[in-house]
């Protein structure tokens, strides 16, 4: 099978029989990645500073791509946590997008360790990439991430939210039952439970339902090939059981996984501009605001 990664039409991905059984654990995201869509944006720089930037974290140096304004001042953060691509070009323009609004935006490359799955063309090579970066070392990058903030004189320390895109989704509910310094977050169609037939003994946002310390605002699909609306209701559950009254869901209708995504022909153009909306108002309203 022959699919396309998200730098381009040109880079054509080879699913093997063994590559496409591992991947069916994704369905969700497999099944939307395709070629580069028409109505992919691209956010112009000018007036930004956009780099490339390392730092410690657990005896590694981390890279992360920052987007923030020119103009001096602190601003508000915003974690951005990609899907498993890595720093494509999508994660990028969206954290370009946030700092034309006057955030700090900042994405770390958190399968860096393992290599960078962005180029390969084979989904059986990239699996491993992204499997390498377990919850664990996820957490502590943030930490990580975090402990860089600190130290930049452009950043609103009481002001950090996170956001993130599939397997970033699930990072955000876990990175916001990690620490209260992050204020909010919104995760757009993360995985909340275990996939079928996982022996991975690590937690799921479903676990951590009782443990969030800041309220998190879940966006998901409809017809989801991957996440079911059985599992939001898990989530719902749980979350009511805990006594969570701050976070909440909206489930968009008819979309699919990805709906986010304006390189994929699985972009909706309505809902993905009306969860970017309820994303900014989420921020907003919990203190994370330029």
């Amino acid at each position: 099978m022959n699919l396309t990664r998200p730098e381009g039409p040109d880079a054509t991905m080879t699913l093997s029989r063994r590559g496409l059984t591992g991947a069916l654990g994704f369905a969700g995201f497999a099944a939307a990645i395709r070629p580069v869509h028409a109505a992919a944006i691209t956010t112009p720089s000018d007036g930004l500073v956009s780099e490339m930037i390392t730092f410690p974290s657990q005896g590694f140096d981390l890279p992360a791509f920052v987007a923030r304004p020119q103009a001096k001042g602190r601003r508000p953060v915003v974690i951005v946590v990609s899907e498993i691509f890595g720093l494509h070009e999508y994660i990028r323009d969206v954290c370009r997008r946030f700092a034309r609004l006057g955030y700090v935006a900042i994405a770390p490359s958190f399968f860096a360790r393992a290599g960078d799955p962005a180029p390969l063309t084979d989904f059986a090579k990239i699996m491993p990439v992204v499997n390498a970066a377990n919850n664990a070392q996820v957490m502590g990058d943030i930490t990580a991430t975090i402990a860089w903030l600190d130290q930049q004189k452009f950043v609103k320390k009481d002001a950090i939210g996170i956001t993130g895109f599939c397997w970033g989704g699930a990072v955000v509910w876990m990175a916001s039952a990690l620490t209260p310094r992050i204020k909010a977050g919104v995760a757009w169609y993360g995985r909340l439970t275990p996939r079928d037939g996982s022996t991975d003994p690590r937690k799921w946002p479903m676990d951590v339902a009782g443990e969030l310390k800041s309220p998190v605002l879940g966006l998901y699909a409809e017809n989801d090939g991957g996440i079911p609306l059985i599992s939001v209701d898990a989530m719902k559950a749980a979350l009511d059981k805990a006594g969570n009254r701050q976070s909440r869901f909206i489930v968009y209708p008819g979309t699919q996984h990805g709906f986010h995504a304006d390189y994929r022909p699985q972009y909706q153009e309505t809902a993905a501009k009306q969860g970017w909306g309820e994303l900014l108002a989420w921020f907003a309203a919990n203190g994370v605001k330029p």
